[in-house]
Formats: structure tokens, C-alpha cells, sequence
């Protein structure tokens, strides 16, 4: 063993010498590593890491997103804990905050460097999953001799971006282990889970950022939960997650100018989605007030004058 980091700095040196970084992501950012960040594959220190103080400012920062996340990394580690996998969250600086793993492997994972205030961004630890991700800004997995430093070559990290309510990266949502034998297929299925949780949260973390309006699954052409718009009482879109502004083409110049939320969809179909979407919603506050249409605008947060227009435009008569 005492030949292997020399023998896995040499294929990194010898990779990026080749034209290969203009074909491939992974010598691309073993290039970065080396190149950009000055880093030396054979380096063995350990890890960087935060002291408490400066860890605990990073999970304030992080804090809304914490919360949003709570459930999903919760049910992402019952997936992936029984086969020696630990769950890490990671602001964008490419530093764990949160964390979930079985006590008994707490040892060897804090050993490994998996674990929070630990620093695994790409210009501090080179090619990895968490530091990598947050690089190119796209799930990946950098598999046992993927990584660029030779110490992390027995670890597996599956990552993807997590974007927050604006669509702007915020964190790394991360499965790391360092199980010997960890087959692809289980890789395979540990990046479905991956992705799954990160759109989960960030579907979580939307919702509770625009609690005050209606959230509304845009009609995109590949489904996904995770594409979503808040409109508000004047059917104005005040916000969209990354998902729904890559489909829908907004941005936040445009929210800002004022986006009618008719106009973000693209069909009359979609149109029509919206409007019986809102109908139902204006129904639903309606009949819960028995009628009266002031509980009723103030249950939806909306004016009385706002509620009755609405009644009108969608023909809702109110329950005697």
C-alpha cells in the first residue's frame, strides 16, 4: 500500500498532461486542483477544519435552509444508513453543516474528514464530490480513485446542488461512504435518492419562503416537483424556483418589473390549469367561511374588494 498515493498521483499528473480535461469533467477538475488551486495529489494533511465559533456562524447563515431541509435529510438517511453511508448538507463555501450517520461510525467517518465545519471545497481538498458539485454546479459522483488527493481515494461521494427560493446555489446535499465494497448499481441508486432529497428540499424551503402566496406547480414539459411559482393575490408571480425559471425563461429582472402569472404559462391549457387552480382555492376559502366573504379575504390574505372580484370573474356563488 505504501506505493499507491505515488502510483494515483502519477495517473492524476499524467491525465492532466493529455488533452483529456477538454473531454472530461473529472480531469477537468483534477486540472483545477492542481493548476488553479496549487494542490499536490500526494498531499497527505488532513482536512481543514472550522473552529466551533466559526462553524456555528456558517449554520446561522444557513439557517431558513436547515430548517426546509430537516425532514428530507431525515428520510434520505434511512435510505441510505444501513449500507455505511453518512448524509452531509453543505453551504455553498463548500463546508458540512448538518449531518446525519450511525453513531457507531462516527469514529471513522470524523476520522475521514465526514463530518460538519470540515472544509471540502475544490480549491481546499481538490476533486471531490461536495467541492466538485458546488465547481460545475451539477449532481455527480466522484468514486474511491476519482478524487484528487490520494487520502481520499477509498471514499464514494454522490452529490447534488441545492438552489434556494431565488434559484441561486446554496448548498451541497452529499451521501459519502467509505465502504470497500459499494457496487455501482448501489451508486446508481444512492444518486436517485440524492437528487430526489435535494428537489425536495428545495421545494421545502420555497414554500416556506413565500408561505404568503399561492405556490403553483408549473406546467413544464419534464415534470418535476421541484418546479414551482408563488403567485400572489394580484396573480402576479413573486417568485419561481430554478427549475421553474430554466423552463419558463423568467428571471428575476422580470420579476421585478411584474410578471402576470397567466403570461408565465405558455398554452391556453396551461392558462386554463392556473385559472381552475385559483378557482378552486377562492372556492375552497368560500365554503370553509360559510360565506362570509371577510373571514373568507382574510383566511386567503387578500382584501374584501380583491375576494369579490374574483367571486365574480369565476362565477362562484356563496353558500346560504
Amino acid at each position: 500500500m505504501s506505493g499507491q498515493p505515488a502510483h494515483h498521483a502519477d495517473v492524476v499528473q499524467a491525465a492532466i498532461a493529455t488533452s483529456d480535461a477538454a473531454r472530461s469533467a473529472l480531469v477537468a477538475s483534477w486540472r483545477r486542483s492542481l493548476t488553479l488551486h496549487g494542490l499536490d495529489p500526494a498531499e497527505r494533511k488532513a482536512p481543514r477544519r472550522l473552529t466551533e465559533g466559526e462553524l456555528r456562524q456558517a449554520r446561522q447563515r444557513m439557517e431558513p435552509l436547515l430548517r426546509a431541509a430537516d425532514a428530507s435529510l431525515d428520510r434520505l438517511y434511512l435510505a441510505v444508513g444501513g449500507i455505511g453511508c453518512c448524509v452531509m448538507l453543505a453551504d455553498r463555501d463548500g463546508i458540512p453543516v448538518e449531518r446525519r450517520g450511525a453513531s457507531a461510525d462516527d469514529d471513522t467517518f470524523d476520522e475521514w474528514g465526514l463530518w460538519t465545519g470540515t472544509v471540502w471545497s475544490e480549491d481546499s481538498e481538490g476533486t471531490n464530490g461536495i467541492g466538485t458539485c458546488l465547481a460545475d454546479q451539477r449532481p455527480l459522483t466522484i468514486h474511491r480513485d476519482q478524487h484528487f488527493f490520494s487520502r481520499n481515494t477509498l471514499l464514494s461521494c454522490t452529490t447534488a446542488p441545492v438552489y434556494d427560493h431565488e434559484g441561486k446555489l446554496a448548498a451541497a446535499l452529499d451521501v459519502s461512504s467509505c465502504r470497500s465494497d459499494l457496487t455501482e448499481d448501489f451508486v446508481n441508486l444512492i444518486s436517485v435518492a440524492v437528487g430526489d432529497a435535494a428537489r425536495r428540499i428545495e421545494a421545502d424551503n420555497f414554500r416556506r419562503a413565500f408561505s404568503n402566496a399561492r405556490v403553483l406547480l408549473a406546467p413544464v414539459s419534464e415534470w418535476s416537483a421541484s418546479a414551482l411559482i408563488a403567485v400572489d393575490a394580484d396573480d402576479l408571480v413573486v417568485g419561481a424556483t430554478r427549475s421553474a425559471r430554466l423552463a419558463l425563461g423568467i428571471t428575476q429582472q422580470i420579476l421585478t418589473k411584474g410578471l402576470p402569472a397567466a403570461d408565465t404559462l405558455c398554452d391556453s391549457n396551461a392558462a386554463e390549469e392556473l385559472g381552475e387552480a385559483e378557482r378552486g382555492v377562492v372556492q375552497r376559502a368560500i365554503t370553509r367561511a360559510g360565506g362570509n366573504v371577510s373571514v373568507a379575504a382574510h383566511n386567503l390574505g387578500i382584501s374584501r374588494a380583491t375576494l369579490h372580484r374574483k367571486l365574480a370573474r369565476f362565477g362562484i356563488r356563496r353558500p346560504h
